[in-house]
């Protein structure tokens, strides 16, 4: 038989040792290697059969096992490897024969693991000396690196470069850097040796197809885990050993540092963070791979005695003589195997041989919850206890710890959590013997620990990913025809990520957590949305005039997008468009968007302007009457008399004719063209008036159907002439109703004093305090008094004949509706006060006798008529609208029932929405120029009086 050859392949990282470990084995007819990482077994177990099938290749860790029938390559973690006779064997990353935690393994293996035909031992040159001295026979083989290694001093993490990987050696560090880096960079995949090989493949994949540029890791991705990075940044340079803080050595930052530069790529290394920067020492030593040879290899006695406790423990605790070898510290196994023996009812259990041999295989188990050793003996003992009454764990007691961890909710602490304690079932699981169906069991601990890896890397990447960065920024780098879509309302996705909103043909981007997202979604968005603004220009160019309108600000809305502006031109009736382009979407999109707006300005002034447009270009206007009609163009359509006064008493009987043949009409106080003040022109007419005075701020129209409005303070000078109104005090009137109003006092006596009627307040819709102030405005000086009382006719005793709207009285006098002159409801306590106003259009009604005692008269009813002059007027105005009204529309029940219904009048409009002067209820419910409560708030018996005074002129706005 030919002697195995063993062979010691040393190097810096990326020099090929595992790969030509790999080529080695496979030349064999069997092998086995032997791996550091549980990750790292499964990224080469992955390999080899991707190489030679599953059917062949075989994977044993402590929490996973996949041994097919005809295995012949098996692929194992170094405590999970069997003692098997193979024609090939491999140790990979021996230099942690120094490790003082799992050292002691990695040096059993080096001194008793041995290949039938060929032994390589893969690792650091550090191991040189020691191998050549406890392994004489070995060869060994240097192999360089491939590529370079340089040091690139400290580094910002918003100045990292793509394709780094970014260390740290604590869990909350970890997640500390991740999250910065995911707002900064939008995301960064986790490594950690405790993650399980599922869900460090789906970090590990996520950075290598480029989903994110960032790795952030501890320092398991130094033991061979092959992944392209560029640079390797420290945030710390000090960890925890599970003892204590101490910083870390040269060889120990360059197994880290040399995971840079993968092949023939060059990589660099430095630090980040509060990372001071490295010596110079440190730096040499790591760029040209000369460290301090390791002179001390942790070792434990393999050849264990199990005829007692005692002496398990013992032979555990012996020494060697070997210089080169010293005594590993107290390990988890070792700690629960003496919490044990210390108990007396285990020390009863462990009485034998093959009892003492039981416990020592339990006590093995790795404490993967990290819960505190005498918590892990607890539960080794428990298992103890069932492996040695039962010969298997009973299937209930296993379930039920297994269900309580089968939940994927929860954060990414309480996760991992679950994970930890799934890997302690699993590798119960694993073990030959330990539960009844082994294949049952281990796929449901390996489902349980699937579900929890996978929402794991879910948790992960939902916290530290911003994926849709991510996703543009990949797709930018691949210079590839990115896909957008724009919903009806505007809402824009590129490869189906939420990158904004496009607002009429300008992009707005969704709002980003750093300049460098914003950046990117810019990016995309302007890849990505060329060919949507050339279909949204041509619909827009298409669409009907229907749905593009005018502000009062002189925006220009396409739907509720803004897509221009209205800006001053040469002609008040010609403005210029601004439109709301991107610049992105280029001039041709611009100046199409731009020509549909002013087709649809042009189009919207000629429409509602049309009869001061027509003004304007009559050629057969000559003389007065064709400057005169300058005037009216220049002004819009509006023109108070007092500024034209004299222009229009020039204008003789032919000049005027042929100007109201457009429609205008020269009243007392304006001169306008009523067909320019409805709501359409009106809006129109503020928008160019406002862009000829060069207002930043337009005014705003006033609400359609008011009369009268609340005169705002301030308003620029000519603002209510061009709304349509006429300042006067406090308010202000529309000027065709001020007009209906100038006609109806155009034959009272305005320097004597004249009473104010119901038709006045009718008209505008106020009450008689707010009439009065307008009345003010407009020059008049108003007098407000008060009728005297008279006592009201008594009741007959006798029967009365019929009256219209009344009903016979054969009881004491009781109140009567408003509609029966001349009767009045005693005053009853607690009674709602009920005026007794006699409405201009009731029927007359002939004077009932007189027979009974006088009633006292309710409190605010109207009194009747004075005697006089005054009396008289007011009593032959009421009679004959009582006969015109009876003439015409024979229904005093119909209007009795309307004037009882609560009035819900508005100043300036009347109750049912009409303009004042064409609702009938506002005449009915006024008494001599009184407002009564329902309708108008006045008081009973209140009169007003106007008459022209001192009163300043009224404003000419």
């Amino acid at each position: 038989m030919t002697p195995s050859r063993i062979g010691a392949v040393l190097g810096p990282t990326n020099t090929g040792k595992t790969h030509y470990a790999i080529e080695r084995m496979l030349a064999y007819r069997s092998g086995i290697i032997g791996l550091p990482l549980r990750l790292l077994a499964r990224e080469v177990y992955d390999r080899i059969v991707k190489a030679r099938g599953p059917s062949v290749v075989a994977l044993v860790t402590g929490e996973e096992r996949i041994v097919p029938p005809r295995a012949a390559y098996w692929v194992c973690t170094v405590e999970a490897m069997p003692e098997m006779d193979a024609d090939f064997l491999a140790i990979d990353e021996i230099q942690l024969c120094a490790d003082p935690e799992r050292g002691h393994v990695f040096t059993d293996r080096l001194l008793r693991a041995r290949g039938r035909y060929e032994t390589l031992f893969l690792g650091s040159e550090t191991m040189g000396p020691a191998i050549r001295s406890l392994v004489p026979e070995a060869e060994t083989m240097r192999r360089d690196r491939l590529s370079t290694l340089s040091y690139a001093g400290s580094k910002k993490l918003s100045r990292m470069p793509e394709r780094s990987a970014i260390v740290g050696f604590s869990v909350d560090s970890v997640y500390a850097i991740a999250e910065l880096i995911r707002r900064q960079k939008g995301g960064a995949a986790v490594v950690m040796g405790a993650l399980s090989p599922r869900t460090r493949n789906a970090q590990v994949e996520m950075y290598q197809n480029g989903d994110v540029d960032y790795l952030v890791a501890t320092d398991a991705i130094g033991m061979g885990l092959n992944l392209d990075i560029g640079h390797v940044a420290f945030s710390s340079l000090v960890k925890f050993d599970g003892h204590k803080m101490r910083h870390l050595a040269p060889d120990e930052l360059a197994q880290i540092a040399g995971r840079a530069g993968r092949h023939r790529t060059n990589g660099s290394f430095g630090v980040t963070g509060e990372a001071p920067p490295l010596d110079e020492e440190v730096i040499e030593a790591i760029e040209n791979h000369q460290f301090r040879p390791v002179t001390r290899l942790f070792w434990r006695n393999s050849d264990l005695q199990f005829g007692s406790l005692k002496r398990l423990i013992q032979t555990l605790e012996s020494r060697t003589n070997n210089p080169w070898l010293g005594r590993v510290r107290e390990s988890d196994d070792l700690a629960a195997l003496k919490s044990l023996a210390a108990d007396p009812v285990m020390q009863s259990r462990a009485h034998d041989g093959s009892s003492v041999r039981l416990l020592w295989d339990v006590c093995r188990l790795p404490d993967f919850r990290g819960i505190g050793r005498g918590e892990h003996a607890d539960m080794v003992g428990q298992i103890f206890a069932h492996l040695q009454d039962r010969g298997r764990i009973p299937d209930d007691w296993f379930a039920k710890r297994i269900e309580r961890i089968d939940r994927t909710d929860g954060d990414i602490d309480a996760l991992s959590k679950r994970l930890a304690y799934i890997r302690t079932w699993t590798y119960v699981a694993q073990r030959r013997g330990w539960v009844g169906d082994e294949s049952h069991w281990r796929e449901i601990t390996r489902g349980v620990e699937d579900r929890l890896s996978d929402a794991l890397h879910g948790a992960l990447t939902q916290r530290f990913v911003d994926r849709r960065t991510s996703v543009l920024a990949r797709r930018l780098k691949q210079k590839e025809v990115m896909v957008a879509e724009v919903t009806d309302n505007g809402d824009v996705t590129v490869e189906g990520e939420f990158v904004g909103r496009l607002e009429g043909f300008r992009f707005r981007a969704d709002k980003a957590n750093g300049p460098d997202e914003a950046k990117t979604l810019r990016q995309a968005a302007d890849k990505a949305l060329a060919p949507q603004f050339h279909l949204r220009a041509d619909r827009f160019y298409n669409a009907p005039d229907t749905e593009i309108d005018v502000t009062e600000q002189g925006g220009l809305m396409w739907g509720a997008s803004a897509v221009g502006k209205l800006v001053s031109g040469a002609d008040p009736f010609k403005p210029q468009v601004v439109a709301y382009v991107d610049e992105e979407a280029g001039t041709e999109i611009t100046d199409k968007v731009k020509r549909r707006l002013q087709h649809f300005i042009d189009r919207k002034i000629a429409a509602t302007q049309e009869p001061l447009l027509a003004l304007g270009a009559d050629e057969a206007l000559t003389g007065q009457a064709k400057g005169f009609a300058y005037r009216m163009v220049e002004n819009f359509g509006i023109i108070p008399r007092g500024e034209v006064a004299d222009e229009v008493r020039a204008l003789d009987q032919e000049a005027r004719g042929a100007l109201r043949k457009h429609g205008i009409r020269f009243g007392q106080f304006t001169v306008f063209m009523p067909a320019l003040l409805k709501p359409a022109p009106t809006r129109i007419r503020l928008v160019l008036w406002a862009l000829s005075k060069g207002l930043q701020e337009f005014p705003e129209t006033p609400p359609p159907g008011l009369v009268t409005v609340p005169a705002t303070r301030g308003a620029a000078p000519g603002y209510y002439a061009m709304a349509g109104y006429r300042a006067a005090g406090e308010r202000a009137i529309r000027i065709d109703m001020l007009e209906r109003l100038a006609d109806m006092l155009r034959d009272r006596d305005s320097k004597g004093g004249f009473e104010a009627v119901p038709d006045m307040l009718s008209i505008t819709g106020l009450t008689l305090e707010q009439f009065a102030e307008l009345m003010s405005g407009l020059g008049y000086r108003a007098e407000k008094g008060e009728r005297p009382k008279a006592k009201p006719a008594k009741a007959a005793a006798a029967p009365q004949e019929d009256v219209p709207g009344e009903t016979p009285d054969t009881t004491p006098p009781a109140p009567e509706g408003p509609d029966v002159p001349g009767n009045t409801p005693p005053e009853t306590p607690d009674q709602p006060e009920t005026p007794g106003i006699t409405p201009p259009d009731a029927p007359e009604q002939p004077d009932l006798p007189n027979e009974t005692p006088e009633a006292p008269r309710a409190a605010g009813q109207c009194p009747r008529q004075p005697h006089g002059r005054a009396g008289h007027r007011a009593r032959s105005r009421a009679r004959r609208s009582a006969r015109r009204h009876a003439r015409s529309r024979p229904r005093a029940r119909a209007r009795r029932d309307a004037r009882q219904r609560p009035a819900r009048g508005h100043p300036g409009r009347h109750p049912d929405g009409n303009p004042a002067g064409h609702h009938r209820r506002g005449r009915d419910r006024a008494c001599d120029a009184r407002g009564d409560r329902r309708g108008r708030g006045g008081r009973d018996g209140d009169l007003l009086y106007l008459h022209m005074g001192r009163a300043r002129a009224a404003p000419g706005r």
